[in-house]
């Protein structure tokens, strides 16, 4: 069965591979990025060269999660060329390395920006469609540092992957009675395919962070270098947009909550394991077990 599915941030790494995959298994797909006139001009070109090649609806969308307007232009646009959004997947991430203590609450405040904020900006323009529709899937590209393995010098990415995954968790029961269900799948530290290390932000305070080298020279090569050799030799990026696909097309009502693709096995799973079992038995608890599924009408 072909679905209409939105992707944010699909202009490289996990949003770019799934955005082709889900493409090739037959889906209409919109790649949304952002300032496709200018940055991301030849990623779009890209897109509109694979498409046609391998004869693939994959088509890209003006999209800035940072931009409400922006966001509530590429839902409209979908909308208006397609009967509905099925599938959202908020994939739209950024990245910063360096000493907490270099960052300033505004540098955080961006990074909680993008990566929580833009989910809950997309929500606002595609869950009134879903909720009137009955059915839809979010899917959220989480991370394992939300509960697994935290090296240093990622505080403020891992504190708002974390503040996402808890928004998917409140979205997931708040949705399930409008039929609207919840994904969660979980990548690993892939340290090559994607551009989330190589592109990722400093903190502008140069000076604090220069004080952290006295006892930290090294530690962002050091635990680059360490993430990698605890990877297996076939580890594949490519892996993230598999499990994309095979959520997306798992039968209604049968999705799994939470998928983990970590071939670095941070211990992610184990935690999440605890805490999503932990969720089901409160709400059984409170009389709430229906939210664990969605409506199925």
């Amino acid at each position: 069965m072909s679905r209409t599915i939105l992707i944010t941030g699909a202009s490289s790494g996990f949003g770019a591979l799934a955005a082709r995959a889900l493409a090739r298994a037959g889906h209409t797909v919109y790649a949304g990025m952002r300032d496709l006139a200018g940055r991301n001009a030849a990623r779009a070109d890209e897109a509109a060269v694979y498409a046609a090649e391998h004869r693939e609806d994959l088509r890209t969308v003006e999209l800035d999660v940072l931009s409400q307007s922006s966001v509530d232009a590429a839902v409209e646009r979908v909308l208006a060329e397609t009967p509905g959004i099925d599938v959202v997947v908020h994939n739209a991430g950024h990245m910063v390395t360096g000493p907490t203590e270099a960052f300033t609450p505004e540098e955080i405040a961006a990074v909680y920006d993008t990566n929580v904020l833009g989910t809950q900006r997309v929500n606002r323009a595609a869950l009134p469609r879903l909720r009137a529709q009955g059915h839809g899937l979010l899917l959220w590209v989480g991370s394992t540092s939300t509960r697994g393995g935290t090296p240093p010098y990622l505080a403020p990415y891992f504190a708002a992957k974390a503040a996402m995954d808890a928004l998917a968790v409140s979205y997931a029961a708040e949705l399930a009675r409008f039929g609207v269900e919840t994904s969660i799948v979980v990548p690993g530290a892939f340290t090559s395919g994607t551009n989330h290390f190589a592109n990722g932000g400093r903190p502008a305070d140069q000076n604090t962070a220069a004080a952290y080298e006295k006892f930290y020279a090294g530690l962002n090569e050091q635990v680059g270098a360490r993430l990698a050799a605890l990877a297996p030799p076939d580890a594949d990026v490519s892996a993230v947009a598999d499990a994309i696909v095979s959520v997306v097309e798992a039968p209604r009502g049968e999705r799994p909550f939470r998928v983990h693709v970590d071939p670095s096995d941070d211990g992610s799973q184990e935690v999440s394991d605890v805490a999503d079992r932990v969720r089901a038995q409160f709400l059984d608890r409170l009389g709430l077990a229906d939210l664990l599924t969605p409506r199925v009408s």
